[in-house]
């Protein structure tokens, strides 16, 4: 199915709420085996993971993708963006829906969800973990973290647009940057400067000790070139982890290089 058909189709998709640990977050649950759970990254949804849960379903596995509180569908609270609160609202959903054996999908900020909630949280539900050019390894510098926060203030959505290309590439279809721009213009203002001044200032190197799952880290060499460096930095971190470099691909490979993505994917699930 071409994806501008699948972007219009998921659209109109029914999500599911269901109560997490302190928010009721809204998630799409779909297929049965065994389960793979995605958490999306800074501003975006459970809606961007839309090319992967219904081809994950029907492979015979279960696809879960929630949204962050203050994003997409879910309560958007003025405050409690904090990577602890984070990682339990991650905890209630999985102890909500009794997952066990879990795949965790993490994507850029949502690598630090995944790496927290294992060090906070123990990994007993946990059977592997992948993360998706993860942001994950050291804080910025407060006079960098303070200049984007300015400038998202500004302009939110000049500023996200200004994003769009680092995310999806330069020569994304039209059709594809407004989807995702409307997704993210869907996160409360309070949670995009929360949750970037979260991850932007928490050092993650702590958490990433107590990842011993079969971890494999995906980032594309079209990124900007601090997504190596924390590919890199997260792969030397996590012991035991493999390093796959998707050549040309942009920050949200799993849209534009989809088909090698979820191959990827659900060979290392099975694996």
């Amino acid at each position: 199915m071409h994806r501008r058909t699948v972007i219009a189709s998921v659209l109109a998709a029914p999500f599911v709420s269901r109560r997490a640990h302190a928010a009721d977050l809204f998630h799409r649950d779909v297929g049965r085996g065994q389960p793979i759970v995605f958490i999306h990254g800074w501003t975006l949804s459970s809606e961007i993971w839309s090319l992967q849960l219904d081809w994950l379903a029907a492979q015979g596995m279960r696809a879960v993708a929630y949204d962050r509180r203050g994003h997409g569908r879910s309560p958007k609270p003025d405050s409690a963006y904090d990577f602890d609160t984070l990682a339990d609202d991650l905890a209630g959903l999985l102890d909500r829906l009794d997952l066990q054996q879990v795949m965790l999908v993490g994507h850029s900020m949502g690598a630090g969800e995944v790496v927290r909630y294992i060090a906070r949280h123990g990994g007993k539900r946990i059977a592997r973990v992948m993360l998706v050019a993860p942001t994950t390894p050291e804080p910025l510098a407060p006079a960098i973290t303070d200049k984007l926060v300015s400038a998202l203030g500004a302009d939110r959505e000049g500023y996200l647009a200004a994003g769009a290309p680092g995310l999806l590439g330069r020569n994304a279809e039209p059709e594809l940057v407004e989807w995702a721009l409307s997704i993210a213009l869907q996160a409360a203002p309070q949670a995009q400067i929360a949750c970037m001044r979260a991850f932007a200032s928490t050092d993650f190197r702590p958490d990433m000790k107590a990842v011993t799952q079969p971890t494999l880290i995906v980032y594309g060499s079209g990124d900007a070139p601090v997504a190596a460096l924390n590919a890199q930095r997260t792969h030397a971190a996590i012991a035991g982890s493999r390093l796959e470099i998707y050549q040309g691909a942009p920050h949200a490979l799993f849209l534009t290089d989809t088909e090698r993505f979820n191959r990827d994917l659900l060979q290392f699930a099975r694996s």
